[in-house]
Parts: C-alpha cells; sequence; structure tokens
C-alpha cells in the first residue's frame, strides 16, 4: 500500500525539519515544494508532498500517516 502526506509549515527551519523527518523514516519527495503567502500573518508557507510503500496493512482513514 502507497501512503500519501503534505506536510505544511511555516517557510522556516522547522519546515526543513519536518521534511528530514520524514525522509529518515522513509517517506520519499514527491513532486516539488510549494511556497504561498498567508496574508493572515504576513508570512511564508510551504508544502510538500511525501509518499511511502508499507507492506501488509490495508488503507484506514483513521490510521495516524505521521506514525508509519
Amino acid at each position: 500500500m502507497q501512503l500519501y502526506r503534505l506536510l505544511t509549515g511555516p517557510d522556516d527551519a522547522t519546515f526543513c525539519h519536518k521534511v528530514t523527518e520524514a525522509l529518515n523514516k522513509g517517506w520519499s519527495l514527491h513532486g516539488s515544494p510549494s511556497y504561498s503567502f498567508d496574508p493572515d500573518t504576513h508570512a511564508m508557507r510551504c508544502a510538500q508532498a511525501v509518499v511511502k510503500n508499507v507492506e501488509g496493512k490495508e488503507y484506514d482513514p483513521s490510521m495516524k500517516l505521521g506514525e508509519q
């Protein structure tokens, strides 16, 4: 089964750490990162899709993908 997550966060080191942690847990980058201006906070926001193949599982919408 292939899992998909969209990581989001502010355009700072915390976002980079979030993506690095996912990569070290076996997730792979999927596509290019995206950036957008948040008019409420007047800051840039980042997004990066990641995917991961897992064996022997069936998809369940209640699963916590960050723990996979």
